[in-house]
């Protein structure tokens, strides 16, 4: 699993703080949720990890920012390139739809589904 307290320093009082630990059945509530099957093991082990995620963004929201400024991006001594915004490829839509069974005003038909 992923340690975040080996990549991100906080200051040591953030550290100290247990904000939410997740139960298992949190977490088997949230791996049904998103249609995965967890072994046993692996709940443990996301249980922890995802804890300590939870506990780093407490810790995050606990630190004081009321003098800091927003930044557009974090590397603010450097300039970003940007590409200049302009159509590198022309529209070629109507050979792309040529074996399509049903389209109407450029865009593919499809039948209605319902569960």
């Amino acid at each position: 699993m992923y340690d975040f307290a080996l990549v991100f320093s906080l200051p040591q009082h953030a550290r100290r703080l247990t904000f939410m630990a997740l139960t298992r059945e949190q977490v088997a509530s949230i791996a049904d949720l998103a249609r995965l099957e967890l072994a046993p093991a692996e709940v443990v082990a996301l249980q922890e990890s995802l804890s300590k995620i939870l506990d780093f963004v407490g810790a995050l929201d606990a630190c004081d920012t009321a003098n800091v400024a927003p930044m557009a991006h974090p590397l603010v001594a450097l300039s970003q390139r940007l590409r200049p915004d302009v159509v590198t490829e022309e529209d070629r839509h109507e050979q792309y739809q040529v074996n399509a069974p049903l389209t109407t005003a450029a865009l593919y038909l499809v039948p209605k589904v319902i569960e």
